[in-house]
């Protein structure tokens, strides 16, 4: 059996934090460049020529993307055949984001209790987890850094089998449309379809981690994300101020569900979609 020290773990957890806050994932930035070359509105031009030499900016100088570091979303794959060494896999983790963001100098945002007292925990924890046990002797560590302009827009729609996929274009557009400028757009749409209601956000924060020029594996679902996309981007949202480029992609994660369910989620990214991936 391998053994990997909790230490480890929290070294590269803060680093992530700070990659993640400083770099662009390249597709996303690539992504941002096509979308400046078919934009139609002038005004959007220049507002994409903005974002675009902003990113720029934040990777020569280590400065992060937007001022909004985000709530640190943690998905982790831990291999059935490691053992981790030296005290609790959540602990390592949030001493890493605590890490990462003081010395990344990150904007700190979360609060300890949500509603009457709403006290900032000053580090940025406890990020949220998400934790899979699957086969080998690795840990996968995927963080995705989400600023809330774009969170507080996003929704889940509970339909039902006979609401089809006719009802699923129509529940991801009614919040898209809900949402308008809001998000700091051009947006990355995840989409969640299955599962349970919680199932299916997960599904549509996964969804935010596939790099935009890979489709869904599935033809329909793929088929699907482009109709998407082609409809967000006719909204005329546009980046920001109005235009073509609503959204940068839409990408669908799926699963199963129940006979009488058809759960529908959506997570509403800016375009800084942001993510950062250690394999251990």
């Amino acid at each position: 059996m391998r053994t990997i020290q909790v230490e480890q773990i929290t070294q590269e957890v803060a680093q992530m934090c700070k990659e993640a806050a400083y770099y662009l994932p390249e597709d996303v930035y690539e992504a941002l460049k096509k979308g400046r070359e078919t934009e139609e509105s002038p005004v959007g031009r220049d507002v994409l020529d903005q974002i675009i030499k902003n990113a720029e900016i934040a990777k020569t100088e280590d400065r992060p993307i937007c001022q909004d570091t985000g709530m640190t979303i943690v998905f982790v794959e831990v291999g059935q055949d490691l053992h981790i060494e030296g005290g609790g896999l959540n602990d390592a983790i949030n001493a890493g984001v605590a890490k990462g963001y003081t010395e990344g100098y990150l904007r700190k945002s979360v609060v300890a209790e949500p509603l009457f007292d709403r006290k900032n925990t000053q580090n940025n924890t406890p990020a949220i987890i998400y934790t899979e046990v699957v086969p080998g002797d690795k840990l996968k560590i995927e963080i995705e850094p989400k600023g809330f302009g774009s969170e507080n827009k996003s929704g889940i729609k509970m339909l039902v089998p006979a609401d089809g996929v006719e009802g699923v274009k129509k529940a991801v557009m009614e919040i898209i449309l809900h949402a308008s400028c809001n998000p700091c757009p051009p947006m990355v749409i995840g989409v969640g379809i299955g599962g349970t209601m919680d199932k299916a956000a997960y599904y549509s924060k996964r969804a935010l981690l596939r790099p935009l020029t890979v489709r869904n594996a599935h033809p329909k679902y793929a088929a699907l994300e482009k109709e998407l996309l082609d409809l967000v981007n006719k909204t005329g949202i546009g980046p920001q101020l109005g235009g073509t480029t609503s959204a940068l992609a839409v990408n669908i994660e799926w699963g199963p569900t129940h006979i009488a369910g058809l759960p529908v989620a959506v997570t509403i990214c800016c375009h800084a979609t942001r993510h950062s991936k250690r394999v251990l």
